[in-house]
């Protein structure tokens, strides 16, 4: 076939503007990096272009790696993410340490109250077998010294054990283990609400920091030098919650309204007037009932101890120290039966958890009404919860309050007591 010179030329011209464009485009100009050259075998002398600029490419990587990021070149999107991560590691933090507090103060309540049923026991059989050996000296003169040797050892047994157990109370211990459990169990809660609203701010985390802080104050987990006091010469309530920060006043309604606020002010005046003086007149009562039984149990034994060593059917004297240490025995066992049977000091510390309560209600009203820290429509709806009535009720409980009040106090006292 023969080809004209024209059709040649032109199709010389056309391969020659046609290229092949490749799918990864490779820089004109490589990075020059200083390599060591590899030792080659005699068969390679050539290495491939695609081989060199890999390895080009891995270098530069490297070096864009190493090299730290200026705080100008963060963007104020990251840097808002990096704090919002930092602080919800910190909440997840407290979470995890409260959600121990929470194992923690259940277990060792339940082995306090194992400590108050085995004390009882213990303490009741010693005296019951102690008592138990008195009589039978006083009616056996053969082996009177034996048996008032092993009555006078168990009674004075019994009165160690017995000094111990009315000093720690271990009904009242097994109590603050229970409220610390559903206090923290409470902020566990609260927490993870906090979580899943997402975006925590630093004061919410120093607000948790402080709330685990005052309960770890109120419920001291150990029992040596940090133990509460469980025989204080004043009845006072329980405090769990840290001091209110002092803030001003919210510019914004927040859900509140003047009739609102009067209506607060009016049941925080009942609830001085009526739960919190009743809760803190019957703990005292329970306070002092606590004293008295837990001086008499160990007075108790240890006069029967001492009359148990004397005890004989030999003299008068005998006679009347043997009667003297079966009674002294039979009424320590019933005392102690009472105490710590009855768990006079857990009734003793349920009512300082309540008139505790109500403070906390008192300052958390005053507080809202005052800086409006709190929506005011869900604030009336918790404080009608905690009270145990609805709405309604605790609007007319105010509007009654409201319409009773007068310069005389005792007047909404009169009401408060018929009303409760």
């Amino acid at each position: 076939m023969h080809v004209s010179p024209s059709t040649s030329s032109a199709c010389h011209g056309s391969c020659k503007s046609k290229k092949i464009s490749a799918a990864i485009h490779v820089p004109n100009k490589v990075p020059s990096l200083r390599l060591a050259a590899p030792m080659r075998s005699p068969g390679a002398e050539k290495t491939s272009f695609v081989d060199d600029h890999k390895i080009a490419i891995l270098e530069t990587i490297k070096q864009q790696q190493a090299r730290p990021l200026s705080p100008s070149s963060l963007s104020p999107s990251s840097i808002s993410t990096k704090n919002n991560e930092l602080l919800m590691s910190e909440v997840y933090m407290i979470l995890q340490e409260v959600s121990d507090r929470v194992e923690m103060h259940k277990n060792i309540g339940e082995q306090r109250n194992n400590w108050n049923t085995l004390l009882l026991n213990s303490v009741n059989m010693m005296t019951l077998t102690a008592t138990t050996m008195t009589g039978l000296a006083a009616s056996d003169p053969s082996s009177h010294v034996g048996l008032n040797m092993s009555s006078f050892l168990l009674f004075t047994a019994a009165t160690g054990m017995l000094a111990i157990m009315n000093k720690i109370q271990p009904s009242q211990l097994v109590e603050e283990q229970r409220n610390a459990t559903r206090l923290f169990k409470r902020l566990e809660q609260e927490i993870r609400v906090l979580i899943a609203i997402g975006r925590p701010t630093k004061a919410d985390v120093e607000s948790l920091m402080e709330k685990v802080l005052a309960l770890d104050r109120a419920y001291p987990l150990p029992l040596l030098g940090a133990m509460i006091e469980k025989f204080p010469s004043q009845f006072k309530p329980a405090r769990w919650w840290p001091e209110e920060s002092v803030d001003k006043r919210s510019e914004s309604s927040n859900g509140w309204s003047a009739a609102l606020e009067t209506q607060m002010r009016d049941i925080v005046r009942v609830i001085k007037a009526k739960d919190s003086e009743d809760y803190e007149r019957l703990g005292s009562i329970a306070l002092k009932l606590n004293k008295v039984l837990a001086v008499s149990g160990p007075v108790l034994t240890g006069v029967a101890a001492l009359a148990s060593a004397f005890a004989s059917n030999q003299s008068q004297i005998g006679s009347f120290a043997a009667a003297a240490a079966l009674v002294g025995g039979a009424l320590a066992c019933a005392v102690n039966s009472f105490e710590h049977g009855g768990q006079v000091g857990m009734v003793a510390e349920m009512y300082r958890n309540c008139a505790g309560q109500f403070k906390q209600m008192e300052e958390s009203i005053e507080s809202n009404v005052g800086h409006r820290r709190e929506n005011g429509e869900v604030f009336e709806m918790k404080v009608a919860l905690q009270l145990g009535r609805s709405l309604s009720e605790l609007r007319n409980l105010a509007r009654k309050s409201s319409s009773l009040r007068s310069g005389d106090g005792a007047i909404v006292d009169e009401f408060a007591s018929k009303l409760f």
